[in-house]
């Protein structure tokens, strides 16, 4: 077990090197000059040589790479000369040293994600800090909605094939995975938050933490969570509700599940004994896919229902050209994918542990 899950964090760490590498080349063959972009309006020649020469924008482009991987290495080496880039300032990083070599140190630290060209020299952890949780929380209401309905539904319309009340689940189904989620969080805006606003209450924008209207502080508005959390969970949902059902009744066709019917079981106890945790196994592998994405797909659900994520924050460095802030926001989003599905493949290989022997 140990050596399988050693390599799976073995082939993400080089997944991960691979996102890097994509991210840093393709923002940096974009046109535009960076330090341009973080000074807007108030540049001037001597500004724009201190800018370039503070973040390393006059090197080589291969010295920025190798300067990029040094900052988001929890391991690197920085120089003790202050006028270097990689020098060990403690406003860029909260680091601890190894040990030194020559005139370098090597230190461990939290990965440096820059900062923020738009807001004031923020740090791009910060901002990531500030709407990540908001992120998390929606997609975790979410899947939840999606894996508890999804589940339940799937049994229900496996134990009763072909029925009128499985032809509806299909056909809901269906339109649970074909409508886009940017238009599904239009409709229910629309009509939850704006024509039946008189008897749900619910608003059609909001996030999770809001100031009242008096000014007297920040309070949370978890009626706010219910309609992007729906949207967000509806294909999911979908897709539970189909491979549930699509394995349920694999499952109970194996002869396993006959001998057990045949000793006198009842339907309920073979299925909570016997069928549902062999059925949960392609649930489980769809339904961490869909969780991982979900913390990148929710940037238009997230827009739409005006919910201060990561999601909006993308689209509004997106429109600013705020490009640490991107880059910073698309590396933590797939670091967290890379995890999920690690965690995510030990389960499943505990599941049936075939898995490893394969």
């Amino acid at each position: 077990m140990f050596q399988y899950i050693l390599s799976k964090v073995f082939y993400g760490f080089l997944t991960l090197f691979g996102v890097v590498t994509v991210i840093f080349l393709l923002f940096n063959i974009l046109p535009g000059d960076p330090a341009r972009m973080m000074l807007d309006q108030r540049e001037d020649t001597e500004q724009l040589q201190n800018i370039r020469r503070k973040y390393g924008f006059d090197k080589p482009v291969f010295t920025q790479y190798l300067y990029y991987l040094n900052d988001v290495s929890p391991i690197s080496l920085h120089s003790k000369d202050e006028s270097d880039y990689t020098f060990l300032s403690e406003e860029k990083y909260s680091a601890q040293r190894l040990f030194t070599l020559g005139d370098l140190d090597l230190v461990i630290k939290f990965p440096y994600l820059r900062e923020s060209f738009q807001k004031n020299g923020k740090s791009v952890s910060e901002v990531i800090a500030e709407t990540l949780p908001n992120t998390a929380v929606l997609a975790v209401v979410a899947i939840t909605i999606a894996l508890f309905l999804g589940i339940v539904l799937g049994i229900f319309s496996a134990l009763f094939k072909d029925s009128v009340f499985d032809r509806i689940i299909a056909v809901i189904s269906t339109l649970g995975m074909s409508v886009p989620s940017f238009f599904s969080a239009i409709l229910f805006a629309w009509f939850f938050g704006f024509v039946l606003h008189k008897y749900t209450s619910l608003e059609m924008t909001g996030s999770l933490y809001e100031v009242d209207n008096f000014g007297e502080g920040v309070h949370m508005q978890w009626k706010n969570l219910i309609l992007p959390a729906i949207v967000l969970g509806i294909r999911p949902l979908a897709v539970v509700i189909q491979l549930m059902r699509n394995s349920l009744l694999e499952t109970l066709s194996q002869d396993y599940i006959r001998t057990a019917k045949a000793k006198g079981l009842t339907l309920f106890k073979v299925i909570q004994k016997h069928a549902l945790k062999n059925s949960l196994n392609p649930v489980i592998t769809a339904i961490s896919g869909w969780f991982a994405s979900m913390l990148a797909g929710a940037v238009f659900v997230e827009y739409i229902f005006n919910w201060n994520g990561l999601g909006k924050e993308i689209v509004n460095s997106l429109n600013t050209l705020d490009l640490p802030v991107i880059m910073g926001s698309v590396l933590v989003v797939a670091t967290l994918f890379i995890i999920i599905n690690i965690l995510v493949d030990v389960i499943y290989s505990w599941l049936d542990p075939r898995i490893r022997l394969q």
